[in-house]
């Protein structure tokens, strides 16, 4: 099979920024609805939107370095495997950044039935990143894009092993 010369122009990653903002968006109008009035608990107010806050904040971050910080378009135009920077940290910051933001504005309605959606964010990045952006990763970049996935999370920001 022939190695690929580069990475598709467009990925999984719109649809799935779509998919878990439609998710966010449709937890939250099920809440403000009155349907979800179980999962309401109005003593978690405070410290959820302390959380809240905290995860915007971060995601927001995340998602910034990716962008601004990494420029990451000039990894994309070089061909170039991005493993610096925020990539350091996590190997989809971009998504990361996004699904942790996400997250805290689910908080923000206090809603434990909206917790439900995180876990979801997480494995849908998991199953898509696993069928598409790692096995083409793998092809083009190889034995070096292994060794950075034994080194670097997936979605989960943390510190190199």
């Amino acid at each position: 099979m022939n190695k690929p010369k580069h990475l598709p122009r467009y990925g999984v990653g719109p649809f799935y920024v779509a998919g878990i903002t439609a998710l966010t968006v449709l937890g939250l109008s099920l809440e403000q609805k009155g349907m979800l009035t179980s999962g309401s608990i109005p003593q978690l107010r405070l410290p959820f939107q302390i959380a809240a806050v905290i995860l915007m904040l971060f995601g927001t971050y995340i998602w910034c370095a990716a962008i601004f910080g990494k420029k990451i378009g000039d990894d994309i135009r070089s061909n170039t495997l991005a493993t610096t920077g925020i990539y350091a940290h996590v190997r989809n910051p971009i998504y990361s950044g996004i699904a942790i933001t996400l997250t805290g504005v689910l908080l923000l309605a206090h809603n434990l039935w909206l917790l439900l959606l995180p876990p979801v964010f997480w494995a849908a990045m998991t199953v898509l990143m696993i069928c598409t952006e790692e096995k083409w990763l793998t092809k083009l970049y190889g034995d070096e894009y292994t060794a950075y996935c034994k080194k670097v999370n997936r979605c989960i920001p943390w510190f190199s092993r």
